[in-house]
Parts: structure tokens; sequence; C-alpha cells
């Protein structure tokens, strides 16, 4: 097949967008990507490179298209806001110029925030005349509303419209999560809905050997690790005060692996409050990740206290599965519900101090043969629900499908494969 995948972020952007374009060209696929040039999450244009730089490059053998893409900032909303645009109008004006000559069988959107980037997806496919399918990783325009970004009743109101004509613009509608389907289908009238959830790369389920970036605190006592983005929804507070109420306990320490919003936050509050507990090292490479998660004690993943995120499965849980190291839920929903029905961790309900601290001390409190139980049950489950190899050949027969029937009464057979 030649795919055409559109999203707003990829490669040097750390997103899972990125081994699922690689799995598709290893396979034998014609894989190329639309993007904008890096600036996620510091919010500013990578080094080396231009915001308005409109051109192609490779790597690891897969053809990149770049449109300008306006820096996002910092918690700027007219920043954010101008980035957002700049994709949509990038890719309407310029990306048929820059695709021009180039024939498809499919248009994968790979829908993080914003949802915006699927209209020039939709326009080329338009153009080119082949299917587009739309991969709905946040819900829109809950998902403005949780985080803050969006407060007008005004604006959310015009968004839900928006959202209903995005929807209404493409051929298929994959969610990553069963929690989205009520709200997709609201809106989405009769196109077809499938349940296609992330994965997670291969290194996590078997790493790499390599040299793994030094960072002791993961190594001593019983560490809880925190890996991703340190924002808004993650409700990254929770773990500031359960830190607190758990200084007096020598052996427990939390390490925070990442960047975003509410890093700088986070970095106050361990000076404020004199949090010996709480270790902030930054990003690594993704590619140290897998590695990295084996030397903790317990994977700690998080979520506000949100209709929207109650619906989601965060991304780590499929790569905190894969790695086979006891989970600790602090969430409600979809993900603490893989959580427990894997049998791979324990929950706590979202941006509760005192259970996360109790979770974390009754973890600790195990015997080391339910530890290894706990791993063991969360790699079974991440192979028999999220195997990074099957799911690319999941996608691949739904593409297929996609392409060769084009109807709308012929694409309603999908939805029952």
């Amino acid at each position: 097949m030649k795919i055409l995948i559109v999203s707003q972020y990829f490669w040097p952007e750390d997103f899972a967008i990125n081994a699922l374009a690689q799995s598709l060209q290893t396979k034998g696929h014609t894989v190329e990507v639309l993007t904008g040039n890096p600036n996620y999450p510091e919010g500013k244009t990578y080094s080396g490179r231009s915001w308005w730089f409109c051109g192609r490059e490779l790597w690891n053998d897969l053809l990149i298209h770049r449109i300008p893409l306006f820096p996002r900032g910092q918690r700027s909303g007219i920043r954010l806001a101008l980035n957002y645009l700049s994709f949509v109008i990038s890719g309407i004006v310029l990306a048929p110029w820059l695709l021009r000559g180039r024939k498809y069988d499919a248009i994968l959107v790979y829908a993080v925030s914003p949802l915006l980037m699927s209209l020039p997806a939709s326009f080329i496919g338009w153009l080119k005349k082949c299917p587009v399918a739309l991969w709905i990783q946040d819900l829109w325009p809950e998902s403005l509303r949780a985080t803050g970004y969006v407060k007008s009743k005004f604006a959310l109101s015009l968004m839900n419209r928006v959202v209903r004509f995005i929807y209404q613009k493409t051929d298929l509608l994959l969610i990553q999560s069963e929690g989205f389907r009520p709200s997709v289908a609201e809106l989405s009238c009769n196109i077809p809905i499938l349940y296609y959830p992330n994965s997670a790369d291969s290194n996590f389920f078997t790493p790499q050997p390599m040299v793994l970036p030094s960072i002791s605190e993961l190594s001593k006592g019983f560490s809880v690790l925190f890996a991703g983005n340190v924002g808004t929804a993650q409700a990254v507070e929770v773990i500031v005060e359960a830190a607190d109420l758990l200084r007096h306990e020598s052996e427990i320490r939390f390490v925070v692996l990442g960047n975003g919003s509410r890093w700088d936050w986070m970095k106050e509050q361990v000076r404020v409050r004199d949090l010996h507990n709480l270790y902030l090292p930054g990003r690594f490479p993704s590619n140290t990740m897998p590695g990295l998660m084996r030397k903790a004690s317990a994977l700690l993943v998080t979520l506000a206290d949100e209709e929207i995120f109650a619906a989601t499965i965060p991304n780590k849980v499929q790569a905190y599965l894969a790695t086979g190291i006891p989970i600790i839920a602090c969430l409600n929903g979809e993900g603490a519900k893989i959580v427990l029905e894997a049998g791979a961790g324990i929950t706590a309900p979202p941006e509760d101090a005192k259970a996360l601290a109790a979770a974390v001390l009754a973890l600790k409190g195990m015997p080391e043969i339910n530890h290894q139980e706990m791993g063991q049950r969360g790699r079974a489950y991440f192979l028999s629900h999220f195997d990074h190899d099957l799911l690319v050949d999941r996608l691949v027969e739904i593409l297929s499908d996609l392409s060769c029937h084009s109807t709308s009464n012929k694409l309603r057979r999908i939805q029952t494969d």
C-alpha cells in the first residue's frame, strides 16, 4: 500500500506514530509523512531548524514532507492557537504543492491534539481521491475544556460544530479507547467507528542492549517512576503531595523523567518543600526509556479527575505493561480498568494524594514474588491486546479495506469485521 500519514508531530519529536510509520515501511508498504517543523514539548523550534521551512527530508528511508508551523510556546493561548492554525493553513495551501504528482491508497491522520490537523488531510484526500482514516487520540472539545486552554462556552460550542464537520469529512474513525465511542458517535452520524488501540515500541517488551544514563535514584530503595509529559492533564500536583506525605519513608523515592508545562512548577515545589524524595532529572532519549523503566520498583501513571480523561487510555499504560514492572495507576476509567483487568498493579483515585501514598506503601509492603507476578501478568496482557506487530498488521487490513470499499454502505462492513 501507499500510505500518507498526516501528523502535526513527528520525529525528532517523541510520539508513538514514529514507530508505527517505521513498522509499516519495514513490512513493505510505501509510507510518507506530512508534518510540521518540530517544536514539542519545549514550544520552540528545534535547534538548527526554521519554523517556516517547507520541503522534504529522509529519516530511516522514510520520506517526510514538512510544512511551516508556528511554534506553540509555553502556556500561551495565542501562540497555541497560531500553532494550530498555521498547520491547517500550511496544510491546505502548501501541502498540495509539496505532494504534487504523488498518489496514495489511503491517508491516516494521527489525531492527537489538535484535531484540526484533519482538515488539510481531508482536503488532500479529496484532491487525491483517496479515503481518510482519522485515528482519534484526544476527544475535542472535551480535552480543550479539561486542560483549561479554552474556557468560553461559546468557543467550546463552536468547536463542537467544527469537530462534527471534521468527523463527517473523513471515511473512517479509529478510536484508541472504547470510552471514546459515545462522544464520537454523537458527532459522527453514519461514519464507521472502529476500536484501534495504541501499542508500544517493541523495545519496551524486549529492550536492546545499550549504555543507559546514570540515574542513581532509580536503583535505590523503592523507586516510583513517572515517565512522559509533565503537564496539566497529568495532574502532577498529586505526585508532589504524595512525596510530601511520604517524606519520612527513607526508602521511597519518586523519579519524574520528562518535561512539560508543569515541570518548572514541580522543580520549584521540590525546592520550597525541601523534598529529598522527589527527583526531576529531565527528559532523556526515547530509546533509553525501556531500560530506565526496568530499573524502577514501580511505574506511575496519573491523570486529572476529568470525565474526558476517564475515557482515555494514556499511551504510557501500554509501555508500562510491556516492561513487566508493577504499575500504580492514579486515575479513573479505561486506564485503571486495564491495569486491574491485567492484574498488573494497583489503582488509586485521580488527584488523591493520600490514596496514592497508600498505594505506594501497599505495593512496597508486598513480597517481591508478588511484584514479579504483576509484571508477568502485565506483559502477557500486552501481548494479547497491544502487541505492536499484530496491531500494525491489523491497521494494514483496515486501510486496505478502506481503500477498496469507498462507499458508505460498504464501509459499514468494516465495522463488523
